[in-house]
């Protein structure tokens, strides 16, 4: 599968379907791979007329991993998404970012808004610290040194998906399954507080979302305790004609079970932006 430089970084992406249809470009979260969005969410997309590209960010997957100390911030992360875009020979996207992968899809709407058809912020933030608060045992866990084993780290994420994810929903040999895959597929440790430091250094995005003029869908659930939902609420808030739609039962896990009413909302959206 192709790759591309965006200045020193080579990233890694996917894509499925047929180009010529309206484009997704699906950003992964903190520390997370493409594999997140699994190929079987791809192809649902497909399936309502999309061409669908799924990518690492750097500091994840089969993308350039950088070294401790070195700086870069949200929008370097944006930037690289339009080099994928730029490869690929595609203009404009919707972008679909879960988590951190929101916030790289926020700040490149907002650097590069001629880039986005329509923005999805997927169980993300606005970055104000003044929001609620995951509790300390979350924090924890998400802020957890890298183990020295792929072993140890897939242990390590199952117990940390626990505290994120739906009870009702949670599947310990599915995730086992999905972690052992992720890891041996590129075994990356610290990459994701590399992540978690670039968004903490990028500035303030508050003013620059209330200035947006990008059709917007914010996508959040009630049993988030990673970013409980007042995160959702608030970007939405904050982008101008931005829809909120709360998926009953959704968490912080990315599972099918969400996925019907977010193609769904997705696939409206992107219809609507064709109006006029």
């Amino acid at each position: 599968m192709p790759t591309v430089m965006s200045d020193a970084i080579e990233l890694y992406y996917e894509t499925f379907g047929i180009q010529d249809d309206p484009v997704v470009v699906c950003l992964p979260g903190m520390g997370n791979q493409l594999l997140i969005y699994p190929e079987a969410f791809c192809m649902a997309l497909v399936d309502r007329g999309f061409f669908v590209i799924r990518m690492d960010n750097r500091d994840a997957g089969l993308s350039s991993i950088t070294a401790d100390g070195d700086e870069y911030t949200l929008s370097d992360m944006a930037d690289d998404v339009v080099a994928v875009l730029d490869d690929v020979g595609v203009g404009t996207a919707v972008v679909l970012g879960l988590s951190l992968g929101g916030m790289i899809a926020q700040q490149l709407a907002v650097d590069h808004p001629e880039r986005v058809r329509a923005l999805v912020s997927l169980a993300s933030t606005t970055g104000e610290p003044d929001l609620p608060a995951a509790s300390d045992e979350v924090v924890a866990a998400l802020t957890a040194p890298s183990k020295e084993t792929m072993e140890a780290q897939i242990e390590a994420d199952i117990a940390a998906r626990k505290l994120w994810a739906n009870p009702e929903w949670f599947d310990i040999d599915q995730l086992r399954v999905f972690f052992t895959k992720l890891h041996q597929r590129a075994f990356v440790p610290g990459g994701g507080m590399r992540q978690l430091e670039a968004a903490l250094r990028s500035p303030s995005r508050v003013d620059d979302l209330r200035a947006l003029d990008v059709p917007t869908l914010v996508v959040h659930g009630e049993n988030d305790t990673l970013l409980p939902i007042e995160h959702g609420r608030r970007t939405a808030e904050l982008i101008p004609g931005a829809e909120f739609l709360e998926i009953e039962g959704m968490s912080h896990d990315f599972v099918y079970q969400v996925w019907p009413p977010l193609v769904e909302a997705m696939t409206a959206l992107t219809a609507r932006t064709f109006e006029g």
